[in-house]
């Protein structure tokens, strides 16, 4: 396998990317939104209006009920106030499934754009037609979709971080974020399902004739990461750090079975054809 190919088609992909406004700013709308602007406001709110949704009140619950028996659980039940368990229990429990909404978004417009974009500018058979394997091809495709989504995650989960720690500091004594939930959720989870979401859309993009072809079918991936939205945030799934990391162990599993089959089903011939 040529390293020297694969990181070639990469940078061409990831300054195809850079060099376009348009595509950053579609890129940073949405990590900006709920890693700066969400917690800005949801912090602010709890600390200085009064709380009395009962609702709220019995989301808290649950949550607690669900880490019965753990020392976390035993650790937001001892808090000083119902204001102090929301915003640590938001935090820390509700908020996780959003931020993986981030790379999986981010990465199906990238890596739907990879052959798509490729076909659109008639620049496809030059690539075909060059010295480099179908697998390397694809290896650098998912690489120029993963960098810049990991890069952009990451950073929002600094961001996010320095400002939850910041704003809450003072009200608790003590960092409250991250706890081992969060550091396995976003170093071990999320890039293995952004590696999973590139692979997916990379091959939806091969075989598709069109960017909206592509784009529907992608769009599918999302639906699983809003039932796990939907899950926390109703309080009715609390994912343990043990349970996670055995969740991105499947999927790394599920990686490898996938990058295998894009190289086996597909071919110069193949990928030739939906030019046509």
């Amino acid at each position: 396998m040529n390293k020297k190919l694969i990181w070639l088609v990469a940078a061409k992909d990831i300054r195809g990317i850079t060099s376009s406004a348009q595509v950053w700013l579609g890129l940073i709308l949405l990590p900006l939104i709920f890693s700066v602007i969400f917690p800005l406001a949801f912090i602010l709110l709890v600390k200085n209006l009064p709380v009395s949704s009962p609702d709220l009140i019995d989301l808290v619950n649950k949550v607690v009920h669900g880490l019965k028996d753990t020392k976390s659980g035993e650790s937001i039940a001892s808090l000083p106030s119902i204001k102090h368990q929301i915003i640590v229990v938001t935090v820390n429990y509700l908020l996780g499934s959003i931020f993986l909404l981030i790379p999986t978004i981010n990465a199906m417009m990238i890596a739907l754009h990879s052959f798509v974009g490729e076909k659109e500018k008639r620049t496809m058979e030059t690539l075909l037609f060059s010295p480099i394997t179908v697998k390397e091809l694809f290896i650098g495709k998912v690489l120029a979709a993963f960098i810049p989504s990991i890069i952009i995650t990451w950073v929002s989960f600094f961001l996010f971080g320095f400002i939850t720690v910041s704003m809450t500091y003072n009200m608790f004594g003590y960092f409250i974020f991250p706890n081992a939930n969060w550091l396995t959720l976003m170093f071990w989870v999320t890039p293995m399902i952004t590696i999973f979401t590139i692979l997916v859309n990379v091959f939806i993009s091969a075989r598709a004739k069109g960017f909206q072809e592509a784009q529907q079918l992608g769009g599918i991936l999302i639906l699983p990461i809003m039932v796990l939205f939907i899950g926390q945030a109703t309080g009715f799934l609390v994912i343990k750090p043990f349970l996670l990391a055995v969740i991105g162990v499947i999927i790394l599993i599920l990686n490898f079975i996938l990058l295998k089959m894009m190289t086996k089903y597909n071919d110069r011939n193949i990928l030739f054809e939906k030019q046509i």
